[in-house]
């Protein structure tokens, strides 16, 4: 054998080895390989827009709680001042009645004491007659004298 000849056809199946690799094994390897990166920027890409919807609804979210925190506040601010209202206009309401109560007591106590000093006047003149004709020694008739016991319950 010569190493010439067994040089040269193991060059040439070594050329032929590569030949047929890279005509047949090399693309369907490197399309796997591209294949597969694609998938992987894909996926970053999909995580980096996740990652930025993920921050946005968390500031949307925020906003949404800030201003739920602000219309709460507000309607207990509201109820706050109507409920200082509802106690300021029965505050009112309770004065403007016991002002009511008191003026209706005041007139009751006015006609009462009109009426006790009636009964007085009329006890005093009864009680000065009575005793005007005991010191006359007679009766005095109040029918007679009707002008006279109008004078003295006035004067009274």
């Amino acid at each position: 054998m010569n190493i010439n000849l067994t040089l040269f056809s193991q060059a040439l199946t070594f050329a032929i080895l590569i030949w047929f690799t890279v005509k047949f094994v090399w693309p369907p390897l490197l399309a796997a390989v591209e294949s597969r990166q694609k998938t992987i920027a894909d996926g970053l890409a999909f995580a980096e827009r996740s990652k930025h919807d993920l921050e946005l609804a968390a500031k949307r979210s925020a906003d949404i709680l800030r201003e739920a925190k602000e219309k709460a506040g507000e309607i207990i601010n509201h109820g706050e001042k109507r409920a200082s209202e509802i106690i300021e206009e029965a505050k009112s309401q309770a004065k403007i009645e016991g002002d009511r109560i008191i003026a209706g007591a005041k007139a009751e106590i006015d006609q009462e004491v009109f009426r006790a000093r009636e009964q007085l006047r009329t006890h005093v003149s009864a009680i000065a007659l009575a005793g005007a004709g005991k010191i006359l020694g007679r009766e005095i008739d109040a029918k007679a004298h009707n002008d006279l016991l109008d004078k003295l319950v006035a004067e009274i």
